[in-house]
């Protein structure tokens, strides 16, 4: 329950930022209808729109904000124009109450603390009761620093929030007549969003929060069943490829195949080296071999020598060769020094210890 709170707690605090990030790029890209409401002697106020460069504004309007709604009823243009404006209210010097107030030059940068805990003793209200600002600061001898201080009540400035609330304005701030020329802000506050109404951005960004949410899910979903399916078929694969490694090494019937009978024959066939070393071995030195060939477990030797029916004999001694025996005529030329022989034997496996 702790995280769940912590984590709605979390969303909701950066719906509100991204959504005052929002309303801060819109006001500076959006530029709001600017309207001045003049309070006058009699309690009503004059409402004037500020016309943007090279436009033309309405014509001005009298209204009164004393009851739940203005007196008289705006016209259609007005309505409009109020709804997404700026509203900018100056109030009538009866209403205002106003000090001179000196601080120390160096107090400038906390003027809102020091002149907050005096709002009390300066005005009939309190801090909580009223709303109040100063102008800005102006130089005095001996590093000294001079402000108004202007305030009046919260009570008599809530009509003109309200009628600013119901006509639909973004913003809305109150200001009081000083003696120059720039009025005291007493009020500077954000309505709704600058894109507008139609335009919710904290749902808009709940909307896509939820759509992210319900994607991530259907995305868990959907990889949890396809890896469930490619993991049985990767299991099936390991599988056929293991009886394949299997069948290579088998045959059907059990017997030995491939990679098998190619290990058997390395095992039982012995190598050409061998069978060199062993034939230089078994004929004398007087003997000359002029062909060789191996043949699985046969070898024919083909040659010069003085005395061919010995070398039957002396290949018969060696254990590596038996059932010597020719295979074509011995013949001896007149200019050749001894017999042609022609002599073809059976290998056999060994070669000595270790074999």
């Amino acid at each position: 329950m702790a995280l769940t709170s912590d984590v709605k707690q979390f969303l909701t605090e950066w719906i509100d930022a991204v959504s005052r990030a929002v309303d801060i790029a819109a006001g500076r890209l959006v530029r709001a209808q600017r309207i001045r409401l003049v309070e006058k002697d009699d309690g009503a106020f004059t409402a004037s729109t500020i016309a943007a460069r090279g436009g033309s504004g309405l014509p001005d309007l009298s209204i009164r904000l004393d009851g739940a709604k203005p007196q008289p009823s705006l016209p259609a243009e007005w309505k409009q124009a109020f709804r997404g404006g700026r509203i900018e209210t100056l109030l009538r010097p009866a209403h205002i109450m106003t000090h001179q107030l000196d601080f120390p030059g160096k107090a400038a940068d906390f003027l809102d603390g020091m002149i907050r805990a005096r709002v009390d003793r300066l005005t009939p209200w309190s801090a909580d009761d009223a709303v109040f600002g100063w102008s800005p600061p102006a130089p005095l001898a001996n590093d000294r620093i001079e402000v108004t201080f202007a305030a009046t009540s919260k009570r008599k400035v809530d009509p003109v929030l309200r009628f600013a609330e119901a006509v639909g304005a973004v913003s809305v701030a109150i200001s009081a007549p000083a003696d120059s020329a720039t009025p005291i802000k007493l009020i500077d506050q954000p309505l709704r969003s600058a894109v507008g109404a139609a335009v919710n951005v904290p749902r808009l960004l709940r909307a896509i929060l939820l759509s992210s949410a319900l994607a991530a899910a259907a995305s868990l979903l959907i990889n949890a069943f396809l890896g469930g399916s490619l993991q049985a078929e990767l299991g099936d694969l390991q599988q056929r490829i293991s009886q394949r490694r299997a069948a290579l090494r088998l045959g059907a019937d059990g017997s030995a195949s491939g990679f098998g009978l190619l290990a058997k024959r390395k095992q039982t066939t012995p190598s050409s080296v061998m069978v060199l070393e062993a034939i230089s071995r078994a004929l004398p030195d007087s003997t000359y071999v002029t062909e060789l060939r191996i043949e699985g477990d046969k070898i024919q030797v083909v040659g010069m020598t003085q005395d061919a029916p010995a070398l039957i004999r002396l290949m018969e001694q060696s254990p590596q060769f038996t059932r010597a025996t020719f295979f074509a005529p011995t013949t001896h030329a007149a200019n050749e020094p001894g017999e042609r022989f022609h002599i073809e034997a059976h290998i056999t496996a060994y070669f000595g210890f270790g074999t």
